[in-house]
């Protein structure tokens, strides 16, 4: 309890840097908060200690809660009326991010599943991709929360550095949100850089952005089905194989199709997506919290720096190249 109700204040303090500071999205500020928690000395040891049981529940299961919730805001029509040469830049974008992010952790000797993670979240949806992936790989606490907040700290670079390469770069503003929405990792900084370039460009990069987040589902269970396969073949001789589909997975599939039908009114979509931030927001405050800087700068710490910077440049040059091929080609 303990841990939960302090979530529950940092979700209540993000929604107020976000008031304050509009440019910084809740989600983000939920993890800076939670990594602030967990070295400040006055909650340093209550972060560490009594509150440290429900910050884990609040990274792992409520985390799946909002990851089903997630489902909600796409619709297969979305997804279609994008076209066929944009579905194949975002699907070609992810998958060199993924594997170039996943080869080069590997070759980096990162430990764990850092690898796997940071690619997860740079390709799909930043730390709320990471948490659903971490589920099914049974990844340690430090590798998620020090993956989760690489991903975060570099998405929010993202909010300053986009808009300034906006004019350079010659794009205008369907190009622009496009490949916001194709390179950011988390929905919130997507529409906090986005918007910087007006309404057309605000809609692109969402679209585009969520076409990304359905990716989720088939990431997670491949995952999932790895796991399966190599635990089988191992035996174990405790705990049970992790199920090919995650239960949340297909909540988050289902949900997609509940949207799909049109069945849900406008005022119950925009009811659920807040109670959906409310609880990421919480999540990720979690994650934040679980995060040691001290360690992280350690053995580790410019390594994932490196890839964090090297991940981020070929998702923005992959990204880039796709939007000016497929601006030019009718959708």
């Amino acid at each position: 309890m303990p841990g939960l109700l302090l979530a529950a204040a940092g979700v209540i303090l993000a929604i107020t840097v976000h008031r304050l500071l509009p440019a910084v999205p809740m989600l983000t500020a939920a993890v800076l908060l939670g990594l602030g928690a967990a070295h400040l000395p006055g909650t340093r040891q209550v972060v560490r200690g009594t509150a440290k049981a429900g910050l884990g529940v609040a990274g792992k299961r409520v985390m799946r809660v909002g990851v089903v919730l997630l489902g909600l805001k796409l619709s297969l029509s979305d997804i279609t009326g994008l076209g066929l040469a944009t579905v194949a830049m975002v699907l070609s974008t992810v998958a060199a991010t993924f594997v170039g992010t996943w080869w080069l952790g590997r070759r980096m000797s990162l430990p764990g599943d850092v690898p796997l993670l940071v690619a997860t979240g740079y390709s799909i949806c930043g730390a709320s991709a990471i948490g659903a992936v971490s589920q099914v790989a049974g990844s340690e606490e430090e590798d998620v929360a020090n993956s989760a907040a690489l991903v975060t700290l570099c998405g929010t670079l993202a909010i300053v550095v986009l808009p300034l390469l906006h004019g350079p770069l010659s794009l205008d503003g369907m190009q622009f949100g496009r490949w916001t929405g194709a390179s950011v990792h988390d929905v919130g900084q997507v529409v906090a850089t986005a918007q910087t370039a007006g309404p057309l460009a605000l809609r692109e990069a969402v679209m585009v952005k969520l076409m990304r987040v359905t990716l989720l589902a088939p990431l997670t269970a491949g995952v999932a089905y790895a796991m399966h396969r190599s635990r089988g073949r191992r035996r174990p001789t405790s705990g049970r194989r992790p199920p090919v589909l995650p239960l949340f997975v297909v909540g988050f599939l289902a949900m997609i199709a509940l949207r799909s039908t049109g069945l849900l009114s406008a005022i119950t979509l925009n009811a659920v997506d807040l109670v959906q931030q409310l609880v990421l927001a919480a999540a990720l405050f979690g994650l934040g919290a679980a995060v040691n800087l001290r360690t992280l700068a350690g053995g580790t710490g410019w390594r994932m720096a490196v890839l964090g910077m090297v991940s981020w440049v070929v998702v923005a040059g992959v990204s880039y190249t796709g939007v000016l091929l497929t601006t030019k080609i009718p959708t």
